[in-house]
């Protein structure tokens, strides 16, 4: 007991994604969870259940032609649990049985959802799951209305059922590839209901839960909200609108859009600009958009959801921090100040170590799989970029890749989904900062 309580939360939280991921895997393996009622083999199944654990969304099989009802059902449980946290269903489970909950899983829930503080945790994990019945039980009643129509009660209701926990929880699974295989929501292209619906319910996931709590206690009042909140608002509206406008302007001569009305471009531009930020669905071929589309959707995911929430990427306040950090020293000022507030001291070194951890290993990952592969090193990045920041979009490259690639994007999603911090933080021997005596020398920038 006493080695287990020496363990720190951050190596707790990654054993723990790992061992749901192993659990999933040999769920998938089993004849029962094949449309065939043969067994799946390892590396798939270990892919797939990290793809869904860790709410990405890259697949290597047809997940409607592949998976019966138990191995499409068995990926929604993965997804529901990796997307609100394991600790989540943990703290809930525990709080059911009456019994007291210990420092330990606090500070586990603490760091799982990256809340601010230790108090109230057990109150935050209870709005956590009322709240996402309450969206994700309202988003698969409003997709009821098309789905039930076009594939009957039962279908229906399974298709608003997993589409809606998929949306939400920015997963990027679906089973649309009834007819044709790894086609997404292509064939919703110029349905704004759908596309409306999908889009909100990706967007409230990626916010992040502390922010859901804010805007509720501030009432909408901008002025009352918190400064992680303000940040969160603020930028995921200039990503969404800033974006749909590049993405529009980049695909206007290419050949995806030549197909599309007026009307099928805005919305797929905007659908595009929502779900590049760690959903991973698609109403476009994005193997057919143009290099500056790739690489603008690239940027897009990369950055990433909001902190505490079901998305991925270095996160919209890490982003956030940096550019205030340019700003701040173009403007000579000394601490990075913005909506009223001043920021703390070492922020800007925090929001660095992210941004340098993601590029390299998206960087490195991206230049192997494109030498083994023999594949375009933008290709290579995007599927990189998607798997570390749990996105899920693909150029269609995916399906098509070796085992030693295939395990490099298992191992880009654990860690997207885990964290960068947390993966260097689980397997650093210090605990607390060391103070440097070394004599101060000065070096040049710029």
């Amino acid at each position: 007991m006493k080695h287990f309580v020496d363990i720190s939360p951050m190596k707790l939280i990654l054993f723990g994604y790992c061992f749901i991921i192993l659990l999933g895997a040999l769920l998938l393996i089993m004849p029962f969870s094949s449309q065939d009622g043969k067994p799946t083999d390892l590396l798939t199944a270990i892919f797939t259940a990290t793809s869904a654990t860790c709410v990405t969304g890259l697949i290597v099989v047809n997940t409607y032609t592949h998976w019966s009802f138990s191995g499409q059902l068995i990926i929604l449980c993965l997804i529901q649990i990796g997307g609100i946290g394991f600790m989540t269903f943990c703290i809930a489970a525990i709080s059911l049985t009456k019994k007291k909950i210990g420092y330990i899983s606090r500070s586990l829930m603490q760091n799982s959802i990256s809340a601010p503080q230790l108090g109230g945790i057990v109150r935050m994990t209870k709005f956590i799951l009322y709240g996402t019945l309450l969206v994700e039980g309202s988003g698969a009643l409003f997709l009821s209305k098309f789905y039930i129509p076009q594939y009957g009660f039962s279908k229906g209701i399974w298709y608003s059922i997993f589409h809606s926990i998929s949306a939400f929880c920015n997963a990027g699974f679906d089973l649309m590839g009834e007819k044709t295989e790894f086609v997404s929501f292509t064939g919703h292209v110029g349905n704004l209901y759908v596309n409306v619906i999908i889009m909100l319910l990706i967007i409230v996931g990626g916010l992040g839960f502390f922010v859901w709590q804010d805007l509720l206690e501030s009432k909408l009042h901008f002025a009352r909200m918190h400064l992680h909140t303000k940040l969160v608002i603020f930028l995921s509206s200039i990503l969404v609108f800033g974006g749909a406008a590049l993405l529009y302007i980049s695909e206007k001569g290419g050949a995806e859009f030549q197909m599309l009305s007026l009307s099928e471009r805005i919305i797929a531009s905007f659908f595009q600009s929502v779900s590049a930020r760690t959903a991973g669905f698609n109403t476009i071929d994005i193997g057919s958009m143009t290099q500056t589309g790739q690489f603008l959707m690239i940027c897009l995911m990369f950055i990433g959801g909001s902190p505490g929430s079901t998305a991925g990427g270095i996160k919209t306040t890490t982003f956030a921090v940096l550019t205030l950090s340019v700003l701040t020293t173009f403007w000579h000022r000394k601490s990075i100040e913005v909506f009223g507030r001043r920021m703390e001291e070492g922020i800007t070194r925090l929001a660095s170590c992210v941004f340098m951890i993601y590029l390299f290993l998206v960087c490195f990952s991206a230049m192997v799989i494109s030498q083994i592969e023999g594949l375009p090193l933008l290709s290579a990045l995007f599927e990189s970029v998607s798997a570390i920041a749990t996105v899920g979009l693909t150029t269609g490259i995916t399906p098509g890749l070796g085992n030693a690639s295939l395990i490099i994007l298992t191992i880009l999603m654990i860690i997207g989904r885990a964290g960068s911090l947390t993966m260097l933080l689980a397997f650093s021997s210090r605990k607390n900062p060391v103070v440097s005596t070394l004599p101060l020398e000065k070096i040049q920038i710029g």
